[in-house]
């Protein structure tokens, strides 16, 4: 099967607002697709709910082509691995914040021993290991997030505009190490950003959503070329939009 992810007929409301409305999404295996659109358009409604955060009021999440609705939450999250733009590091080492999702899933010590220093090294923390996260710089705690993520080795890695506090440099040679590192692992990734650059830089698609619905899905060359309508060609700065229709 080509899709690991399918959302049908989904409604999510915060308050008695609808704070997301989708018709149909599929996300494909291995694929990096990035959530875009204005603030408050629905962006990270869409990514807590494939998180199991947000409830929705109606519709359909499949994975591997199965309804995710009979599943408990700890078998359902035991999929997927979330990055929030806060790294939210415990007060521990490097080390033990990497390892800290492996030993909640009952992961061998031996294993953790084998797989923590692994990705501490792909994502170029590894000589941080024994330093204690409140001693980190912003750059360094989203990396060890990031490890923290991959080491689950999930399913669906979801990450909620990581990048957005760091400064210009930073955040240029993180998403140059992350860029590589889903591509070489295959990890299907949903990539919430609203920096239009950077989504084109990671992301093989790209979801537009505004005014709390998904406007249009595609790669970010033919959206920057053809917007779907003149809501979508003012998001991605484009002056105009052709009408296909009749």
């Amino acid at each position: 099967m080509k899709q690991l992810v399918e959302i049908r007929d989904l409604l999510v409301k915060r308050g008695r607002h609808p704070a997301l409305q989708l018709d149909y999404l599929a996300i494909d295996r291995g694929e990096v697709l990035a959530i875009v659109g204005p603030n408050g358009a629905g962006k990270s409604t869409l990514l807590l709910t494939l998180a199991r955060l947000l409830k929705p009021e109606q519709g359909e999440i499949l994975f591997n082509g199965q309804a995710t609705r009979f599943e408990s939450d700890t078998d359902y999250r035991r999929r997927i691995a979330l990055v929030m733009q806060d790294p939210l590091l415990f007060d521990t080492s490097v080390f033990d914040n990497v390892a800290s999702g492996l030993r909640f899933r009952g992961v061998e010590k031996d294993e953790i021993r084998q797989r923590v220093p692994l990705w501490l090294e792909r994502m170029g923390v590894a000589h941080l290991s024994k330093r204690r996260a409140g001693q980190l710089s912003g750059g360094e705690a989203q990396r060890v997030s990031l490890a923290r993520a991959l080491v689950l080795e999930p399913q669906l890695l979801l990450l909620d505009e990581p990048f957005s506090a760091l400064d210009p440099p930073t955040r240029t040679g993180l998403l140059d190490d992350l860029g590589a590192l889903l591509s070489e692992t295959d990890t299907t990734t949903v990539f919430v950003t609203h920096d239009l650059p950077e989504a084109a830089q990671v992301a093989e698609r790209m979801a537009v959503i505004s005014g709390n619905r998904l406007r249009q899905v595609g790669k970010p060359v033919d959206l920057f070329a053809s917007p779907i309508d003149q809501e979508v060609a003012q998001f991605l700065h484009h002056k105009t939009f052709v009408n296909s229709g009749p």
